[in-house]
């Protein structure tokens, strides 16, 4: 049996679901997960949910994340300040991986875009192969369409995905819908990461709007548009770390603590989800047929918007206005089916790509 550990970017919630699928794929296939160690601010504690589904050891360590202004956007001269005295916690956390890679001795380790991941690749050269996972290599793709402004943050961006995946094995780009390998340049295609439960799920349509948001500054533009448009019922998920499991703000606006099984169960039954450009909310989304609006909150979601437009799954919006989605919706086509497909074909293509690694 062979044994995988994976490094886990814990910012969001995005990599943190494609770790539970990935172990969820790979374990069916007889692998085993020896531990999952998740990187992070210290204060943003790592998700219940992660601890319940992963079915492995979780250790959390310290590590780089984006600090966000007061509006809820990315400042990256903020986070690189932040960071700078940090960085002997950076240090401690690289030992701290490759105690645990002494300690479990795994055959394959899988990266889900942690960027001292790639430095620890690196400084330690470890003799373990490593595959790294997530969306945004797709962005060194010479088919994906990135926005044409913002030269400087498509640099950034890049270039700290070069971070995450300083020595490995291959780039394993997730994709919304099928482009060619390009060898090349390490950047090998595959098919969105989506949890079992999803697959199960029974869709309904009922007349709520699902939000979810990754940062609670981005609150008060839910709360603005609600005291506008109270008729209109919104269920909204949010990572604030001391938030209740579920406050009902009047008869049409409910919080809910951030849960990814409650979310799943939210996101089938509701009308529409509105969110900021995750690709792993997008891909469920697109999964149940449910329409999307995006707002995106810096350079890396704003290529996830025009990538989600481009295969129609839903609308793009500046900010947190509802009203460009229900402008949207009466347009919107289903591009669940061809979706579906391109999933189904994924668990084939993912093992291929790690027995080559090992």
């Amino acid at each position: 049996m062979k044994k995988v550990l994976f490094l886990v970017q814990g910012e969001g919630r995005g990599h943190l679901t494609q770790a539970i699928s990935m172990s969820q794929t790979l374990r069916d296939s007889g692998y085993q997960i020896v531990a999952a160690l998740v990187g992070g601010a210290v204060e943003r504690p790592i998700p219940a949910f992660f601890y319940d589904q992963i079915q492995a050891p979780v250790e959390a360590f310290s590590s780089p994340n984006l600090v966000f202004n007061t509006e809820g956007k990315v400042d990256f001269k903020k986070t690189i300040v932040h960071h700078l005295p940090n960085t002997i916690h950076f240090g401690k956390s690289l030992k701290q991986i490759n105690q645990a890679v002494k300690r479990y001795k795994p055959d394959l380790i899988v990266n889900f875009y942690e960027i001292l991941g790639g430095l620890y690749n690196w400084l330690y050269r470890p003799p373990v192969p490593m595959v790294c996972v997530g969306h945004q290599y797709l962005f060194f793709h010479s088919d994906f369409p990135t926005p044409k402004e913002g030269y400087i943050d498509h640099f950034l961006v890049n270039f700290n995905s070069r971070l995450t995946a300083l020595g490995a094995k291959k780039m394993l780009a997730l994709s919304f819908d099928a482009l060619s390998d390009q060898p090349s340049k390490q950047v090998y295609v595959v098919s969105p990461l989506l949890r079992h439960d999803v697959h199960s799920l029974v869709i309904s349509q009922k007349e709520y709007i699902l939000i979810y948001l990754n940062h609670p500054a981005l609150y008060g533009q839910i709360l603005e548009w609600h005291l506008k448009h109270p008729e209109v019922a919104l269920h909204c998920f949010w990572s604030k770390s001391d938030a209740l499991p579920e406050e009902k703000i009047d008869e049409t606006l409910t919080l809910h603590r951030l849960d990814g099984a409650k979310f799943l169960e939210k996101l089938a039954g509701c009308k529409a989800l509105v969110t900021t450009a995750g690709f792993e909310s997008v891909c469920e989304a697109m999964y149940l047929d449910k329409p999307v609006m995006v707002v995106p909150i810096h350079y890396e979601q704003a290529c996830n918007a025009a990538d989600t437009e481009r295969v129609g799954a839903g609308v793009t919006a500046k900010r947190f206005d509802l009203s460009v989605l229900m402008d949207y919706l009466p347009q919107h086509q289903p591009v669940g089916e061809n979706f579906r497909q391109w999933c189904r074909e994924g668990k084939k293509q993912w093992l291929a790509h790690f027995e080559s690694a090992v």
